[in-house]
């Protein structure tokens, strides 16, 4: 069972002094929101986040998934999403198995719009313990094109505001299966996953496009949930690529105007 309470809004006008050509005229503006998010497993308090106030459903799903909390979606029994003075709290009713394991390794974790393991208590807390995925899907570089001319259409958020992040999820054919913002790039990630994994997609078939820069955090975060083929639309760190590399994820960086650049794993890309 899925509790909803009803969400702030995930954009809202603010009046703003615009300036050109040396004249001032004073006019609305949309603005992007964002709001701490606590996460609550089993009563136990783990995390708060910086988000934008959006399908989170997804989003504690999604970052239960690809931090590993739980391996499969079916140890997700409940959630519920309550909006409070001071922020959205969600708690989540997880297997008892994983709850105790959880709280084994339990990390004080405070969450920031640009990073996704800011706070952690120790380097050993920094990644999962992960199979390299093997095989994986092929990708046409016409497909990842097809992809890339219809991902702004969909970025609502963004084309009011230009101030979030999207991840997409889209099929061996170019097209897009579904689309999540946020102001984090590694939340409007685990929104998607949490997303697809609740419709039943597949997510090692397809590929995922972000619309930022290809960090750490973005190819943790897939290798967890199966995805094989990474495009980003900025560039990657070093330490993606090696990790892409280590966990056999194909990483597209500069994925934009019919040109892309592959980091790791080419031979996917057909």
């Amino acid at each position: 069972m899925q509790k909803m309470a009803v969400m702030a809004d995930a954009m809202k006008q603010y009046q703003v002094n615009r300036w050109h050509a040396g004249a001032v005229a004073v006019s609305d503006d949309w603005v992007a929101e964002e709001v701490p998010v606590a996460l609550v497993y089993n009563g136990l308090s783990h995390v708060v986040m910086m988000c934008s106030p959006q399908h989170l459903e997804d989003f504690a799903r999604g970052f239960t998934l690809t931090e590993c909390i739980v391996e499969q979606p079916h140890e997700i029994y409940d959630i519920e999403v309550t909006e409070l003075d001071e922020g959205i709290q969600v708690e989540l009713e997880i297997a008892q198995s994983r709850f105790w394991a959880l709280k084994a390794q339990r990390r004080a974790l405070a969450g920031r719009t640009g990073c996704g393991i800011c706070g952690k208590e120790s380097l050993a807390q920094m990644a999962c313990t992960l199979d390299p995925l093997q095989n994986g899907q092929q990708i046409s570089s016409t497909a990842l094109r097809l992809a890339l001319d219809h991902i702004n259409s969909q970025q609502h958020l963004f084309n009011k505001t230009g101030s979030v992040h999207a991840a997409a999820w889209c099929d061996p054919e170019g097209n897009i299966i579904a689309l999540r913002e946020d102001v984090g790039r590694h939340n409007a990630l685990d929104k998607l996953v949490g997303h697809c994994l609740v419709g039943g997609h597949t997510l090692r078939d397809g590929m995922l496009i972000m619309t930022s820069r290809a960090s750490y955090e973005i190819v943790q975060k897939a290798a967890a949930c199966g995805i094989s083929v990474v495009a980003a639309v900025s560039g990657p760190t070093g330490m993606a690529i090696r990790l892409a590399e280590e966990q056999g994820i194909t990483l597209i960086g500069f994925a934009r105007n019919a040109s892309l650049c592959v980091y790791s794993h080419p031979e996917r890309i057909i």
